[in-house]
């Protein structure tokens, strides 16, 4: 199994920091990956059971102390987890650790221990960020995702990439005037043909 992409990066943050992780297409498209309805290809990861994969995205909750998470994302869990059961306590944890959610509409957060956050996204999520000892994981949340990148706030980034180009769809990356430069940490290429890319801010 890939080796803990956090291992040796303590001494580099003296906070919290923000793990954005996606599935993504060739082409860099993160919509529907699971199954979620209204997108033509919707569940295209299921093409690829890999167990190696699945290990290591269990891997990331289990070491991360939280997770930020968009509205949407945060409905679909929501929706999901909470009836979900397995045999290594991966749902326990997705149920009992802390959700933050980033929405301006919202206002009853229904799943145990979740919170939503006040004020402008940039104020409210350095402050958590800053009073964080440990990993915040953000997975799906596009609209957030890009926020964060445009505003400087991510600091690690784990693209899952699957072999396949879905030519249309919702894509990780927003498009900006300034190039963001990272550095790759590390890498990983799976029996299935999927990669783990690991990136950090350069």
């Amino acid at each position: 199994m890939l080796e803990s992409p956090t291992v040796g990066a303590e001494e580099e943050y003296a906070v919290g920091r923000i793990v954005v992780t996606e599935f993504v297409s060739l082409d860099g498209v993160m919509e529907a990956p699971g199954g979620e309805p209204g997108y033509p290809h919707t569940g295209w990861v299921t093409e690829y059971p890999d167990p190696e994969v699945e290990a290591f995205k269990a891997q990331e909750v289990f070491e991360a102390e939280a997770h930020l998470l968009g509205r949407v994302t945060y409905e679909s869990f929501a929706g999901a987890w909470p009836h979900y059961e397995d045999e290594i306590g991966f749902a326990d944890k997705m149920n009992a650790f802390p959700k933050y959610v980033v929405t301006n509409t919202v206002t009853r957060l229904d799943w145990n221990n979740s919170t939503a956050l006040e004020g402008p996204v940039a104020d409210s999520v350095r402050d958590l960020r800053d009073r964080t000892d440990g990993i915040l994981l953000v997975a799906g949340s596009r609209t957030l995702v890009h926020e964060l990148l445009a505003t400087d706030l991510v600091d690690e980034l784990r693209l899952t990439v699957f072999p396949l180009i879905l030519g249309s769809g919702f894509r990780v990356f927003p498009e900006v005037e300034t190039p963001m430069r990272l550095t790759l940490a590390d890498s990983r290429a799976f029996p299935s043909g999927v990669t783990v890319q690991i990136y950090r801010r350069a």
